[in-house]
């Protein structure tokens, strides 16, 4: 009698990612461990798993990888202020990343950027504008992080109860945020409050609530302990404090760091070593080549390597690497949805919902019957002014030189002059005065593109950048703004289009011209979004994810981790423009606000107002809540977002909106880190911006929690 083989536990789908991870790992040797925590993960053919690497990006639409949808940079769609977008775009990728992978799988290709691991969201907080990676980023404020980042993950990630549709990494862990020249030996100094009421803020929701499959270590340190080798973060808060239960991935070369830049120890194994032991599973890098000579010192126990190649392996199995295709239902998604029609249109709608219209003295929107516009300044037919960094290839970019020429159509001129270079002074082309005289109304189209901003390495060296990838000032760089000033001169209508993925100092734009739109890193629908902006085919409503200062004058030290200062919360001085500000072709009043306190012992609320359209025009409204609390023993903040909704209303039209605030969100963080409950009342704000802000129209009400 013939008996059947066994199936081997690891393939059995009936059992839990654990179960069958442990059954894995137990059948590997050292060395097929030590290959497997490497993101160039070699073949183990005896056990059927194929190489794999671990390497992919998709901030804003699958990265590096060829033919894909490009949205918006992650600092445009964090000024959509809405979660709703955030999880269809972040949807429509992981439809693309499945597409992609199997359709190469079919080529044999296992090579970088093809995989279903993805280093995304970058939750950073953007606590100074002149890091060049703060464009990734949904800008500087947590809570608005925290709910942008988990709406990203889970749609990233999917709603199988089986299998993760993609594998998500939020990062990077912790308290980083340039300079970029420094990031690789830099040690990031903040207080308890500072580290969870600012830094660890958006990671604790992408763990708690987006249940995020992974977490990248950052290359810096963190008070003293290297942040991919740190017991405080990895293990004692990441796993033990909040239940994490996916990999740590290193930054790229960050294992290296401990013995070349942070000269904690000596040698590689070491480094190594003391990555594992405190918590880090998988090497972006090759400084785990060294692990077997860890192990064979003494430095490492082979118990501890199984610890993180289980955690490995449980994601490979959450994927659905190790069972039937047919049994995911993922595997089905069919090749021609990348760039397809749909996701087309949701990039420009994202773009749409992530312009922020600064100014306007009623100039737009234009009208299609005026004879004709001018389209000026060097960005306007530059294609990387779309891409913003760590993104794909569209098919078919939409400068914003051919949005406006489509959007203007046949029957009006359309001319363009670049007037001038993108960042080298220089006499402002004299083509303009004819332009000029031929149009009846001029847009200036000038900011920064990645090419002056980014990761280290990818920016080169001006006036206003360091080539480290930061920025040194914020002003508009080259001859922009003897641009702007010569067309004003001629007296034509002047609509300033600025892009770029971090604030400007646009205060002269602020005082001269007659209307200013941010428009950022749009993507690749991003001239046709704006040209909806500036006809009115699109009511605009995005609104600041980060504060535009009058100059880094304003600024503290850029190496100065602590809050103070920074950000709307904690800037005394008067910006250029507020965090949450953003104008409207439309107007808008908020009235009837009631604040509820919770029944039962823990402190909440309930927090309602109506908003009307007062104006005539239908459009979108981004409300926003803002507590402020009358008492505390210690630098609080001055106040902070803690709800918002974007709304969409016909004009005339009244909606009642409500928020739950939760004990977290009325609590304070005290010196230790701890939350605390209100001291006294806390004051209550609902408006279309901050409190501060005459624009807003918020109104505001005191609510006494129970302490």
């Amino acid at each position: 009698m013939t008996t059947q083989p066994t199936t081997p536990a690891y393939l059995n789908p009936d059992l839990s990612p654990g179960e069958r991870a442990d059954d894995l790992v137990g059948r590997m040797t050292l060395e097929e461990k030590i290959g497997q925590m490497r993101h160039e993960a070699p073949a183990v053919a005896r056990l059927g798993i194929p190489k794999y690497n671990w390497w992919n990006e998709c901030l804003h639409g699958v990265a590096r990888a060829g033919l894909a949808t490009v949205f918006p940079q992650s600092i445009g769609l964090g000024a959509t202020f809405d979660t709703d977008l955030l999880h269809r775009v972040a949807t429509a990728i992981s439809d693309e990343a499945r597409a992609k992978h199997h359709a190469t799988r079919g080529k044999d290709l296992f090579e970088k950027y093809f995989g279903l691991t993805f280093w995304s969201p970058n939750i950073n907080i953007f606590r100074d504008p002149r890091w060049g990676r703060g464009q990734e980023t949904y800008g500087e404020d947590p809570y608005l992080t925290a709910r942008l980042g988990v709406a990203f993950i889970r749609g990233l990630q999917g709603d199988d109860a089986k299998h993760l549709k993609a594998a998500a990494c939020a990062k990077h862990f912790a308290v980083h945020s340039g300079p970029e020249s420094l990031r690789h030996e830099f040690d990031a100094v903040v207080s308890r409050r500072d580290l969870r009421e600012t830094y660890l803020y958006a990671f604790e929701a992408a763990v708690r609530e987006g249940h995020v499959e992974a977490i990248m270590g950052a290359y810096n340190r963190t008070n003293g302990e290297p942040c991919c080798a740190s017991e405080t973060l990895l293990k004692k808060t990441l796993r033990d404090e909040w239940g994490f239960d996916g990999h740590v991935v290193s930054d790229c070369g960050g294992v290296n760091d401990l013995h070349k830049n942070h000269k904690l120890v000596k040698t590689p194994q070491e480094s190594a070593a003391m990555a594992v032991r405190n918590g880090l599973d998988l090497n972006c890098g090759g400084c785990f080549l060294h692990l077997a000579a860890a192990v064979h010192e003494g430095l490492l126990t082979e118990a501890e390597l199984d610890t993180a190649v289980r955690h490995l392996m449980i994601t490979r199995i959450r994927l659905g690497m190790f069972d039937p295709p047919a049994s995911v239902k993922y595997t089905s998604i069919p090749a021609d949805v990348v760039s397809c029609e749909k996701h087309v249109s949701l990039a420009r709608q994202a773009a749409r919902e992530s312009i922020v219209l600064l100014k306007n003295n009623g100039v737009l929107p234009l009208s299609r019957d005026i004879r004709g516009i001018g389209v000026f300044g060097p960005v306007a037919t530059d294609f990387d002014v779309l891409l913003g960094n760590y993104n794909g290839h569209a098919s078919n970019m939409v400068t914003l030189l051919e949005g406006l020429t489509a959007a203007a159509g046949p029957a009006m001129y359309v001319n363009h002059c670049e007037g001038c270079h993108l960042y080298r002074t220089g006499p402002i082309k004299r083509s303009i005065n004819w332009m000029v005289g031929q149009v009846d109304a001029c847009i200036a189209t000038v900011g920064i593109t990645p090419v002056l901003e980014g990761e280290q390495g990818d920016a080169i060296e001006t006036a206003e950048s360091d080539g480290s990838g930061d920025r040194t000032g914020l002003g508009l760089p080259g001859s922009q703004k003897e641009l702007l000033s010569t067309l004003k001169e001629k007296g034509k209508p002047l609509i300033v289009v600025a892009t770029g993925g971090s604030p400007l100092d646009l205060a002269w734009a602020a005082e001269h011209a007659d209307a200013v739109l941010m428009c950022w890193y749009p993507g690749q629908e991003g001239g046709a979004a704006v040209a909806d902006v500036i006809f009115g085919d699109y009511n605009p409503a995005g609104r600041l994810p980060i504060t535009f200062p009058k100059s880094v004058d304003q600024l503290p030290e850029f190496t100065d981790y602590n809050m103070a200062g920074r950000t709307y919360r904690y800037m005394e001085a008067e910006p250029l423009y507020r965090f949450g500000y953003g104008l409207s072709y439309t107007t808008f009043a908020y009235d009837g606000i009631e604040a509820t306190a919770g029944e039962d012992e823990a402190i909440s609320a309930t927090v309602s107002a109506t908003v009307t359209n007062t104006g005539g025009r239908d459009g979108d409204e981004v409300v926003q809540l803002y507590v402020r609390h009358t008492k505390c023993d210690w630098p609080a903040p001055r106040h902070a977002l803690k709800g918002f909704q974007r709304i969409h209303l016909a004009a005339g039209e009244s909606q009642r909106v409500e928020f739950e605030l939760t004990s977290a969100d009325l609590c304070l963080y005290d010196e230790e880190g701890k939350l605390t409950p209100p001291a006294g009342p806390v004051e209550v704000f609902l408006g279309g911006g901050q409190p501060d802000d005459p624009a807003s129209g918020a109104v505001k009400t005191i609510l006494n929690a129970r302490s």
